[in-house]
């Protein structure tokens, strides 16, 4: 679904629109980083006008000899008010453990290859921060300074994650996928588990009535004659719809039970 909403991988039906201003951020179990052969070139790979700016005045420092680049470097970091952003990447890249910049990214573990990934997505600051499993090959440290720092940050956020704490921390809203339906818990993971738990309860107790109904019916079916009158045929029509009710555990009237969920439609986010 990541990879459909990102645009790498096709769908079987609709389309993902984004509106044109809309500035999308991914960050991929198995990150690409293109044509960049070293940690800074990958960090710096952004069309952002301040980190191109950035860009200019670090390659400016590489050739201290050259006047004419120097000065262009640091005229684009005062136009742009890049100095202080420039503080930031280096705070991100610290708090991350990403050091030696220079260094090849063909020689990196997977490990630091996703650290530099999140570092690169996270100092991008897109609109829509789109992450898969962005705790792993983070310790301790680096998850609460992640989760503090999403929790500051003005951005929407969708992300996949195992780390139950994480979810419970950062997430303000649950999206489910269950029967090939989306069903949205407006709440933390905590919250999605007590509702869950009621919804899970309700939807056995009626799948539990539905499934004495059935055979009740079935005992009904089974003793008629082979004729079949309007009144038989649709008795037998129900049963087929009580049939399918017996074997679901879809939930049931969630609205009636002032639970924040509802069935996605078309809109997956708005």
């Amino acid at each position: 679904m990541l990879k459909i909403l990102t645009g790498k991988d096709g769908s079987n039906g609709g389309e993902v629109v984004f509106h044109k201003d809309v500035h999308v951020g991914f960050l991929d179990q198995n990150p690409d980083f293109g044509s960049a052969e070293t940690i800074i070139e990958a960090v710096l790979n952004s069309n952002n006008p301040v980190i191109q700016a950035i860009k200019t005045y670090e390659e400016a420092l590489q050739n201290p000899n050259n006047a004419q680049k120097m000065e262009e470097g640091l005229a684009q970091m005062d136009t742009h008010k890049a100095w202080d952003y420039e503080l930031k990447i280096k705070q991100i890249l610290s708090k991350l453990r990403v050091d030696d910049l220079e260094k090849r990214i063909d020689t990196l573990s997977g490990g630091q290859k996703k650290r530099v990934a999140l570092a690169k997505v996270l100092i991008d600051e897109p609109d829509f921060l789109i992450l898969d499993e962005p705790t792993n090959h983070l310790d301790l440290d680096m998850i609460e300074w992640l989760e503090n720092y999403l929790s500051a940050s003005q951005l929407t956020l969708l992300m996949v994650t195992h780390d139950r704490y994480f979810l419970d921390r950062i997430c303000t809203e649950i999206i489910e996928l269950d029967r090939q339906t989306l069903f949205r818990f407006k709440g933390n993971y905590e919250y999605y588990l007590e509702k869950k738990a009621e919804l899970t309860q309700q939807a056995s107790s009626e799948v539990e009535k539905a499934q004495n109904l059935m055979r009740k019916e079935l005992d009904w079916v089974r003793r008629q004659p082979k004729a079949r009158g309007t009144k038989a045929k649709y008795r037998l029509d129900a049963f087929d719809e009580l049939k399918k009710k017996a074997n679901s555990g879809v939930y049931q009237k969630e609205a009636n039970m002032g639970v924040k969920m509802s069935r996605m439609g078309k809109k997956f986010l708005k």
